[in-house]
C-alpha cells in the first residue's frame, strides 16, 4: 500500500495582508502582542516564530486572536477585528492543525490546545468544514518520520513552570492520571466508538485548562506526563475509529508534551506503539522501522527491558511487511530476550506504568502479525492462540483481533472450517464493539475467504456475518 497524500496546507493569507500593510516584522508583531497581553495581566510569551506558525495557518487559543488584532490596529491607527485577520468565528480550520513538534514550550501548547478543540468540534458535528473529517482523513507516513528526528535533536525545555493563571495542584495532576486509567478501561472493553468522545472533550474542557494554570517545575513535568499520556490515548482511539489523520496528529502531539514531561521513555512509546503501528496500518513497512528504530536511538540506556521488547516487536512488524524473514527473525528474537529479562508485569517497582500492560499475550500478538505478513500461517496461528489465553477477558477487543488473526493461520493452511469457526468466534466479540480497527480485521479475513467462496462453509459463514459483525 502506497503512503497516503498529506492535504494542502491553508496559510493565513489575510494575516500576513495585515502584516505587510502595517510594516511590520514577525519580531515586532509578537512584542506588540505581548505588551497588549501584559497590560490585561496576562503572560504571553510570542516570538517571530509563533508569528510565522499564525502565518501558516495556525490559530492561537484565548484571548491571543483579539490581542494580535489590536496590536496590528495600534500599528495602523484604525481598529482591526479578528475576522480581518483571518481568526474569526467562521475560519475554517487549516489542515496544518497539530502536524507540528514546536520548538517553544508556548507554541506546543497552542498546537494541542488547538487540536483539541477543532475536535471537539468534529465530534460536534462540524465536519463539513474539517480537514480531517472522514473521507478526508489523510495521512502522509513520511510526516510521522520528521517529528521523530525532531524529538531525537531537540533538547530538553529547560524549564515548564508557570504562573498567571488558577493554580495546578496534586489532586489536579491525579485526578487527570486516574481518568486515564478509567478510559483505557473502558476502550479496551466496549471499542474507542463508545469511549473517544469523552477523552476529546476531557482533553478540551478539563486538561488544557490546566496547562494554562500555574504550576511548579516538578507539577508541570507531572502534568506534562498525564496530558501526554491521555492525549496518545486519543491518537490511538483515531485510529480505532478510521480517523488515521487524526490519529497522526494526536501522536504529535503527545510526543511533544512527552518531551515537556522530561519523558523520554514514553516519547518512544508514542513513535513504536503510536506512530510506528500506525504506519504499519497504513503498508508503509519503512517508516514503521524507522520510527522503531528511532524509539530505540532515543531511550538507550534510559527504559527497562519490557519498553525494549515493545519497541524491538514495533521492527519486526515492519521487516515483516518487508518480506525480510531474517531481519524479522532477529529483531523478534531480540524483542523475547528482552521480554524475558523483564519478568513478569509488577516484577520490577520501578517500571512506569505506560509500558506494564505490555506483557507476554501483547508481545505474541505482535509476533502474530509478523509471521502472518510472512505467510507462516502455522508459527501465526500459534502465536495468536498464545495471545487469546493471555489476554484477560475485559481486552475484549485484542482477544477479538487475536482470534482473526488465529483464524487467518489456519486459512493461510488451508484450514478453512477450523479459520470460520474462530473468526466466527471473533465476530461475536465484535458485534458487542464499537470498533473501528476489530471491523478492519475481520473484513480483511472475509476477502481472504473469497477465492474459496463456492465451498459450503465459507458460504455459510459469509451468510451469518454480512458483509461484518456490527454493534447490536
Amino acid at each position: 500500500m502506497s503512503a497516503r497524500p498529506l492535504i494542502a496546507r491553508q496559510p493565513n493569507e489575510r494575516l500576513l495582508a495585515l502584516i505587510r500593510e502595517a510594516n511590520c516584522s514577525n519580531a515586532g508583531l509578537a512584542r506588540r502582542v505581548n505588551m497588549c497581553a501584559a497590560e490585561r495581566s496576562l503572560d504571553f510569551r510570542y516570538d517571530k516564530t509563533s508569528v510565522a506558525r499564525w502565518i501558516r495557518g495556525q490559530q492561537p487559543r484565548g484571548r491571543a486572536p483579539e490581542l494580535i488584532a489590536e496590536a496590528l490596529g495600534r500599528k495602523l491607527g484604525r481598529p482591526v477585528t479578528v475576522d480581518e485577520i483571518g481568526m474569526g468565528t467562521t475560519r475554517q480550520l487549516t489542515s496544518s492543525v497539530g502536524l507540528h513538534f514546536a520548538a517553544a514550550l508556548n507554541d506546543s501548547l497552542e498546537q494541542a490546545a488547538e487540536l483539541w478543540r477543532s475536535d471537539v468540534q468534529r465530534t460536534e458535528g462540524e465536519r463539513g468544514t474539517h480537514p480531517y473529517a472522514p473521507g478526508g482523513a489523510q495521512v502522509a507516513p513520511a510526516a510521522l518520520v520528521e517529528p521523530s528526528r525532531d524529538w531525537l535533536i531537540t533538547p530538553p525545555d529547560a524549564e515548564v513552570a508557570r504562573s498567571g493563571g488558577p493554580r495546578v495542584g496534586e489532586a489536579d495532576i491525579a485526578a487527570v492520571v486516574d481518568t486515564h486509567a478509567a478510559l483505557v478501561d473502558l476502550d479496551r472493553r466496549w471499542g474507542s466508538g463508545q469511549v473517544r468522545p469523552l477523552v476529546v472533550h476531557y482533553l478540551n474542557g478539563v486538561v488544557a485548562g490546566l496547562l494554562a494554570g500555574s504550576y511548579s517545575e516538578a507539577a508541570g513535568r507531572e502534568l506534562f506526563a498525564a496530558a501526554a499520556r491521555l492525549t496518545e490515548l486519543a491518537g490511538y482511539m483515531a485510529v480505532d475509529s478510521g480517523l488515521p489523520g487524526l490519529a497522526q496528529r494526536y501522536y504529535i502531539q503527545a510526543l511533544r508534551l512527552a518531551q515537556a514531561a522530561g519523558d523520554r521513555g514514553f516519547g518512544g512509546y508514542v513513535l513504536a506503539a503510536g506512530m510506528s503501528h500506525l504506519a504499519a496500518e497504513l503498508g508503509n513497512p519503512r517508516e514503521v522501522i524507522q520510527l522503531a528504530r528511532a524509539a530505540q536511538e532515543g531511550t538507550r540506556g534510559r527504559v527497562p527491558a519490557r519498553a525494549e521488547a515493545l519497541f524491538l516487536a514495533a521492527e519486526a512488524r515492519g521487516h515483516a511487511q518487508l518480506g525480510d524473514r531474517e531481519a524479522t527473525r532477529r529483531a523478534a528474537s531480540e524483542a523475547l530476550a528482552a521480554q524475558e529479562r523483564a519478568g513478569a508485569p509488577g516484577d520490577d517497582a520501578d517500571e512506569p506504568a505506560w509500558v506494564r500492560h505490555f506483557d507476554t499475550a501483547y508481545l505474541a500478538d505482535e509476533l502474530a502479525h509478523c509471521h502472518r505478513d510472512l505467510g507462516q500461517g502455522r508459527a501465526a496461528e500459534r502465536r495468536a492462540a498464545e495471545a487469546v489465553a493471555g489476554h484477560p477477558e475485559k481486552r475484549t477487543r485484542r482477544r477479538a483481533i487475536g482470534l482473526v488473526l488465529m483464524a487467518t493461520g489456519q486459512l493461510q493452511e488451508g484450514d478453512l472450517e477450523y479459520a470460520c469457526h474462530t473468526a466466527g468466534r471473533a465476530g461475536e466479540l465484535l458485534a458487542g464493539l464499537r470498533s473501528g480497527r476489530g471491523a478492519e480485521y475481520f473484513a480483511d479475513f472475509r476477502g481472504r475467504l473469497e477465492p474459496h467462496r463456492d465451498h459450503r462453509t465459507v458460504r455459510e459463514f459469509a451468510g451469518r456475518w454480512a458483509p461484518a459483525p456490527t454493534p447490536a
